[in-house]
């Protein structure tokens, strides 16, 4: 996985520099980021706090860690029912 250059800190900190009344292309120019980065930043963490976007952080793991474990656990009865399906 590629290794992000910004932390959320950084992130929101673009983002609130835009919002007090810095044009988008000068902010995009001087933390070098493209046009596109700023916005898809900016439909994901408008108007977030930092506080609020380390809690988004760590529902995201949990989710990830959730949908592994009942993929894991589809694959678990999908083998089961193979087996009991078997007439020995």
């Amino acid at each position: 996985m590629k290794s992000k250059r910004f932390s959320e800190e950084q992130i929101v900190g673009v983002l609130k520099e835009v919002e007090a009344g810095a044009k988008v292309m000068d902010v995009c120019r001087k933390y070098n980021i493209s046009d596109a980065t700023y916005y898809n930043w900016k439909t994901k963490y408008y108007g977030m706090e930092v506080n609020e976007l380390r809690r988004l952080k760590q529902l995201e793991d949990e989710n990830r860690k959730l949908k592994q474990l009942v993929a894991d656990q589809a694959l678990d009865i999908q083998g089961l029912k193979y087996v009991l399906s078997k007439k020995y």
